[in-house]
């Protein structure tokens, strides 16, 4: 006999946190790479899984692939889903497991380089994708910066 067993015979209502928890980990397997790119399930409440979309196209598109998809859940999982219910919000990752203590500083942007990031994601009117673009650019200076070899004629700057 499995722990799991164990536990849910002491406490019924483990039956459907398990198994909630059970699709989120193989939703990728369940739902396919780009589906569960764009979803993730929620919640499992009286045999209704609700399951979490990031954008509005994608919740049109998961709501016309409800029925294969409630399939494949109770093809995987048994009849314990019986309904699905799509909603939106965020999508986010799983937390990453903390990052280790670094013996050196975290490289910045001079102000030179932050002056231009802002001048490139300045006319961006989504707030999200702005940032993400500043992300994106504040990580290839720093990248480009710490692949040119420091030296003389370097425009390194060491602080």
């Amino acid at each position: 006999m499995r722990v799991g067993d164990v536990l849910i015979a002491a406490v019924p209502e483990l039956a459907d946190r398990m198994l909630e928890e059970t699709i989120r980990k193989e939703w990728r397997l369940t739902a396919g790479a780009d589906l569960a790119r764009r979803s993730r399930p929620a919640e499992l409440r009286a045999g209704t899984l609700t399951v979490v979309v990031d954008n509005s196209p994608w919740l049109q598109e998961l709501t016309m692939r409800s029925e294969p998809l409630l399939r494949a859940l109770q093809s995987r999982y048994g009849a314990t889903v019986s309904a699905l219910r799509f909603a939106l919000g965020e999508v986010g990752r799983r937390p990453e497991p903390a990052a280790r203590p670094r013996s050196e500083p975290e490289p910045e942007l001079t102000d030179e380089e932050a002056g231009q990031v802002e001048a490139v994601s300045a006319p961006l009117r989504d707030p999200k994708l702005a940032a993400a673009l500043r992300r994106l650019l504040t990580k290839d200076m720093i990248a480009r910066r710490q692949a040119r070899p420091a030296g003389p004629g370097s425009r390194r700057e060491d602080s």
